[in-house]
């Protein structure tokens, strides 16, 4: 322990792995590192195969390319804490490191939520105005969009991890989790957190909460514009080119609510629970994402077909 006069502050927290299940963590972690090395694998593939493909090089793909950096960074900030806990039972995490990794996930965590808007936006434009699309988003907007999107994030979660070292902490010093989380932590201190409550509910409402407000309205102007087409061909048509998005953000998004749920009012909710749903939060998205476009676009397959083709010539 770190003592100044009345200030406490430990130098380390202990990290959680499955509780009940922590002698199985060796057996735990194969299934562990099959979805991190499908999150590796599939979104570095998704950006070779944009990167290599001018075809793809338009708006929808260009925010899929952010999804997929998102989605590796995510998959890097747990994965050492993780796969260290299950393999060699490190649970030991110094606080100033625990402190950088929490605040990483969460922004990229509210980076992701924001490219999916953007993603949801690029659909609406194509639906609903298919002439005017490459007018409205081009490459410069794009890249305007992803770095309004990166600012965002940073800028709204900075004040987090001083908030979070100006508290004072005594007792338990067991995290939830094989990561550290803003909610986690904060519940882990002796003194009042009402100023970490309030300003992490306002600004997980005010982005995360604000872009799935703004993403279902996508969808109503989307579902608008459809039913108004003439044939139903053109209707399904116009619908498919949603379904990978609809996915990605079922995926991102129910996971999250239900942690955020849990943290602040499921207090009688079983440990196990609760990390199996920040397990699902944090590592199911990126390696089911890049999954997902790669089944249901017509453009990413053909292209992973031709990239194995000339690998194999």
């Amino acid at each position: 322990w770190e003592f100044n006069g009345s200030f406490y502050q430990p130098s380390a927290f202990l990290m959680m792995g499955i509780p009940g299940l922590e002698a199985l963590h060796p057996w735990i972690s194969i299934p562990f590192c099959a979805l991190y090395l499908t999150a590796l694998l599939g979104n570095c593939g998704i950006l070779f195969i944009v990167r290599r493909t001018p075809s793809l090089h338009e708006p929808m793909y260009y925010f899929l390319s952010m999804l997929a950096v998102t989605d590796l960074g995510l998959a890097l900030c747990t994965l050492p804490t993780t796969l260290g806990l299950f393999w060699f039972n490190v649970r030991r995490i110094g606080f100033d490191a625990c402190l950088a990794q929490m605040y990483f996930i969460h922004i990229l965590s509210f980076i992701e939520s924001s490219v999916l808007l953007a993603m949801a936006f690029d659909r609406f434009v194509a639906i609903s105005h298919p002439l005017r699309h490459p007018a409205i988003l081009t490459e410069s907007t794009v890249l305007k969009i992803g770095l309004a999107i990166v600012l965002r994030g940073m800028v709204s979660l900075l004040p987090i991890p001083f908030l979070l070292k100006r508290l004072t902490y005594c007792g338990r010093t067991e995290l939830s989790h094989s990561f550290c989380f803003h909610p986690d932590i904060m519940n882990l201190a002796c003194a009042d957190i009402k100023v970490n409550v309030f300003y992490g509910m306002i600004i997980l409402l005010s982005t995360v909460g604000m872009d799935f407000i703004f993403i279902v309205l996508s969808y109503i102007l989307i579902i608008r514009t459809v039913v108004s087409l003439t044939t139903k061909e053109e209707c399904l048509k116009a619908l498919n080119t949603c379904v990978s998005h609809i996915c990605a953000v079922l995926v991102f998004f129910i996971p999250m609510i239900g942690l955020s749920m849990i943290h602040r009012f499921g207090k009688n909710v079983p440990p196990l629970v609760n990390t199996l749903v920040a397990y699902t939060y944090l590592i199911i998205p990126p390696a089911l994402n890049p999954v997902i476009y790669s089944i249901k676009s017509t453009h990413i397959r053909e292209a992973l077909l031709r990239a194995l083709c000339r690998k194999r010539g």
